[in-house]
């Protein structure tokens, strides 16, 4: 199938003279399944709608977005693969030097209004394209270029922010995107069902010649509107605290927060309600996951999986890179992590496609331009979950204030790897592949919890090229329970196994763990007991993770308002500059240029024993 329809030209070529929807996008365009845009405009395509994108326009020209005409249906603004404020600046809050998501990688490219690449600027000086909260900008040129045309937004920025948020860069409580994107819907989550739902109400509406009328859309699941009476949400509604309580108080926030997670279930959720700004916000129960027949139908839609021609002459769109040879085979995560929005987003019940579809992709693979015979992850949110993670959450529920592995795995886990082995096998049997790797992330205390150790030797053999990457995040049991991870214990006996099952098969194949630095419930001590665990393992990490707040994850809760918001107990929170740095620093202590923080740092928390030459020293 030829690209979705980019400019005028382009429309022309397919003879089309108006498109029903024009998806906006603060990515570059890439038809490939690994991006929502794709995903969502295909799925609209299989329904017999005419979709166009608008990719990383020029935020402050309105012709750019009239570039495809008047969509008679509704613009759909997506902020981009990444929440557009975690995509522009660091943990540090400083402006970040590359985009993947942009072409060539250069942050400072768009596109114009005729179609071409180039550079944007402001005051004369360049600048990045990507605007800050990009569905709010997006949104307001939308209706600045065509008045009375619906919008609609969606993807991770505004399923994220979809009601009272924190938002670390301007370290406020911020509205619900709704309001001050001014949209007329919100679709949360993994939208193709809920987006398909009001496709089909806005053109039955035009099958009647009847003006849009927002309330039209009320009562979707997994969507979000407003209303100015808060008598018109749905009966049974939970009142969240109202917006202005919530961003002046941090209980009130952490209140806030405890009601939406418990809200994210699609079996057991019920509608939220929020005053903000006047008006009322209305968040429906989101949708159930989508089956694996589905999934295997959406997986199989036609797709160029390829960034578009128009940015061959910039050295293309990074972001393809890692997921060109990439399959995703499963959606939704019930390993719960604090610091994840995955619960928000994707939601806990997990569901995957089935083995014949992946084969048949991976058999599409291995005949793309440029394929070498490796298909670089055969995953998803968390690569051994296939399916739900116990018969309650196969009915279509989940339990609300429990995790499925943390602290300890729940007694109706049921943790068995034996269909994603015979998925990994069907793919490595495929003609043209010379080895299936599992990049995505494996969920160590999963393979822990299965007595059945046959993935983790199937792992080694065949699926790894050395290396493993892992998440043991910390070595606090503290630290670990608030970030819903296994205590320590459980980490260092899979490191044990893994180096086991390598030795039987003669293999040196090592682990590289990733941890965080400054998540809340961390202090200085903390610090410095994963600074002593890894001298005594003799594991320098090349990377550390900085702690970022990002909208919807429960940790972000924990940074803006001190508590847990599943206990409300106080939560210890590193909040400055100074104390970030102490603790980054000391994760990777042996680095010259760490030296005088990891010196402070020991000094500030009386640990002057760990300087100095001796054994046990992290510096001298």
């Amino acid at each position: 199938m030829p690209f979705l329809p980019t400019t005028r030209a382009e429309l022309a070529a397919r003879r089309v003279d108006s498109l029903d929807f024009v998806i906006v996008t603060a990515d570059a365009y890439v038809d490939h399944p690994s991006f929502g845009v794709a995903l969502i405009g295909r799925r609209l395509e299989s329904l017999g709608y005419s979709v166009g994108v608008i990719a990383r326009p020029d935020p402050t020209d309105v012709e750019a977005f009239r570039a495809l005409g008047r969509p008679s249906l509704a613009f759909l603004v997506a902020g981009g693969a990444i929440d557009s404020m975690v995509c522009k600046y660091t943990a540090n809050r400083k402006p970040r030097s590359t985009d993947e998501y942009a072409p060539g990688g250069d942050p400072c490219l768009c596109r114009g209004a005729d179609g071409s690449i180039r550079a944007f600027a402001v005051n004369g000086k360049p600048a990045s394209a990507r605007p800050d909260r990009a569905v709010i900008a997006y949104a307001g040129k939308c209706r600045e270029a065509f008045k009375g045309v619906p919008v609609i937004a969606g993807g991770l920025e505004a399923s994220l922010r979809r009601l009272s948020h924190y938002d670390y860069l301007s370290d406020t409580v911020r509205k619900p995107i709704i309001v001050d994107a001014k949209a007329d819907l919100i679709v949360y989550g993994m939208g193709e069902r809920a987006i398909a739902a009001a496709a089909r109400v806005l053109a039955e509406a035009r099958s009647r010649s009847e003006a849009f009328d927002p309330s039209s859309l009320r009562g979707i699941r997994g969507t979000v509107w407003r209303c100015s009476r808060p008598g018109d949400a749905p009966e049974g509604a939970v009142r969240l605290p109202d917006h202005e309580a919530a961003a002046a108080d941090g209980r009130a926030f952490a209140e806030s927060f405890a009601a939406q997670y418990r809200n994210t279930d699609p079996k057991s959720a019920r509608p939220l309600v929020e005053a903000a700004a006047g008006q009322f916000v209305v968040q429906e129960p989101p949708q159930p996951p989508l089956t694996r027949a589905e999934l295997d139908e959406l997986y199989g839609l036609p797709f160029e999986r390829a960034w578009h021609p128009v940015y061959d002459a910039r050295g293309g769109v990074p972001a393809l890179a890692e997921v060109r040879f990439s399959i995703a085979s499963s959606r939704g995560c019930y390993g719960a992590c604090a610091f994840c929005a995955l619960a928000f987003h994707q939601g806990r019940i997990v569901s995957s496609r089935s083995k014949e579809s992946i084969v048949d992709e991976a058999r599409l693979l291995t005949r793309l331009p440029g394929f070498k015979g490796y298909i670089h992850d055969v995953g998803g949110p968390t690569a051994n979950f296939r399916g739900p993670a116990c018969d309650k959450q196969a009915r279509g529920g989940a339990c609300v204030d429990r995790r499925c592995l943390a602290p300890e795995p729940c007694p109706a886990l049921e943790a068995d790897h034996r269909d994603y082995v015979a998925v990994l096998r069907a793919v490595r049997a495929v003609p043209g592949v010379k080895k299936a790797f599992v990049r995505s992330g494996v969920r160590f205390d999963y393979v822990m919890a299965d007595r059945d150790r046959s993935f983790l030797r199937e792992l080694a053999a065949h699926h790894v090229s050395g290396q493993l990457k892992v998440a043991p995040e910390h070595v606090s049991d503290r630290v670990l329970r608030l970030m819903g991870k296994p205590p320590r214990r459980v980490y260092d006996a899979f490191a044990g196994e893994w180096s086991r099952v390598n030795a039987e098969l003669g293999l040196k194949q090592f682990l590289v763990p990733y941890y965080i630095a400054s998540h809340p419930g961390a202090e200085l001590a903390d610090a410095i007991e994963l600074a002593e665990y890894l001298r005594d393992t003799g594991f320098v990490p090349d990377q550390v993770q900085d702690f970022y707040p990002t909208p919807g994850t429960l940790a972000t809760a924990m940074y803006r308002s001190g508590l847990d918001p599943l206990t409300m107990e106080p939560v210890y929170v590193a909040r400055g500059a100074k104390e970030r740095s102490y603790q980054r620093a000391l994760l990777q202590y042996s680095k010259p240029e760490n030296r005088k923080l990891v010196i402070e740092a020991l000094r500030l928390a009386g640990r002057t024993d760990l300087i100095g030459r001796g054994p046990k020293c992290l510096v001298s």
